[in-house]
């Protein structure tokens, strides 16, 4: 399993990429920063110059139905926010 498991393309972080070039990323739960530059800067080639890493727990879901409650639990995952070079850009988009 690669080091990068898919970018984040929301509203909020497409407003945080046109304002301050930074990226965001689902990485795997044991990558360190090291090894999330290195995937970032070989698979786009751009300069990474910071990595920032949020790790979010899964949390406890549940909803009533017809059939009674349906209980749940949110998938736990780590996310990378990279902050590349000036003049650097990554399109997400280019290969559709």
């Amino acid at each position: 399993m690669g080091i990068i498991i898919k970018p984040i393309v929301t509203e909020k972080m497409t407003s945080i990429t046109d304002k301050y070039n930074r990226y965001g990323f689902r990485v795997n739960p044991d990558a360190n920063k090291l090894e999330i530059r290195q995937a970032v800067e070989s698979m786009y080639n751009v300069t990474v110059i910071d990595v920032n890493t949020i790790n979010y727990s899964g949390k406890k879901k549940s909803r009533y139905t017809k059939s009674g409650v349906i209980s749940g639990k949110t998938s736990a995952y780590k996310k990378a926010l990279v902050t590349l070079k000036k003049g650097d850009v990554i399109d997400f988009y280019s290969n559709i």
